[in-house]
């Protein structure tokens, strides 16, 4: 048997191996059925109430879009701007 037999044979030996674990896991994860988290109802969630000063702060908010510095944007929220100012 040469060396290039040798590595083939330990590759398909390998590849077998993986395509009997990936098999089994399959097999074990599709038994068992995915659970959904329990809905809240509607009538429990109520909307925060507006006053003059979160308007006021919503308006003076920044965008706070990071970059991958770890900089944040420095326009204000919701900026009809493709770009972002960084600082």
């Amino acid at each position: 048997m040469s060396k290039m037999d040798g590595l083939r044979a330990m590759r398909e030996a390998r590849h077998a191996e993986m395509q009997k674990r990936s098999g089994a896991a399959t097999k074990k994860t599709a038994a068992r059925p995915p659970v959904a988290p329990p809905a809240a109802p509607a009538a429990t969630r109520k909307p925060a109430p507006v006053t003059a000063t979160s308007v006021e702060a919503d308006a003076d908010e920044l965008c706070g879009h990071r970059n991958m510095s770890g900089r944040s944007c420095t326009r204000e929220r919701g900026h009809a701007a493709k770009s972002h100012r960084y600082s």
